[in-house]
């Protein structure tokens, strides 16, 4: 299945390193966004949980394009930097981290997930989109009850839409799972 990926997921997760691990998760995201649209690829940002200062907590996107997966699976783990960050003051160097997983998208038909096995949970989305947002519950959060694997998905307009999506990622997440 590896050669022919064309769609992946990208997470990115803020490490040790308080305000700066967020920073710097940040700037990989930017990173990879723009080196996709560099090689002429869909970047399209799913879920984000999003810190004070231009730094993201969690990030969740999907890619796809020619030859997406096979150019940046290598990319996987935990990615480290040492600098003076903007936070800092005194010009000390810190050292933060993030985490990056890209995970291939797999189609319904190539891993069944049994609808039992699942917790759906739905929430207002908040954020751009006018009062609607605000009104419907279209954010929703899917919990794997035999894994304990939670995913969500909020940036779509619709609660179907977002369902979509997360079942995207917990496709995933769950084929990498069985490959380890």
């Amino acid at each position: 299945m590896d050669q022919a990926v064309n769609k992946i997921i990208l997470e990115i997760r803020a490490g040790t390193g308080g305000d700066e691990a967020t920073l710097f998760a940040g700037d990989l995201a930017r990173m990879y966004q723009k080196y996709a649209a560099k090689r002429g690829w869909r970047f399209t940002i799913l879920d984000a949980s999003e810190s004070g200062a231009r730094g993201y907590k969690t990030l969740v996107a999907e890619a796809s394009g020619s030859g997406v997966y096979e150019a940046l699976r290598n990319e996987s783990g935990v990615h480290r930097v040492q600098r003076v960050p903007t936070t800092e003051r005194q010009g000390r160097i810190h050292t933060s981290t993030a985490s990056v997983a890209i995970l291939p998208v797999v189609e319904p038909k190539d891993l069944q997930i049994k609808e039992s096995d699942l917790e759906f949970t739905f929430s207002r989305a908040g954020g751009p989109g006018g009062q609607n947002v605000n009104k419907v519950e279209t954010a929703v959060r899917i919990l794997h009850k035999p894994t304990g694997i939670v995913v969500g998905s909020r940036e779509e307009r619709s609660q179907h839409a977002n369902r979509e999506r997360a079942m995207e990622v917990l496709r995933a997440k769950l084929y990498e799972a069985q490959r380890e």
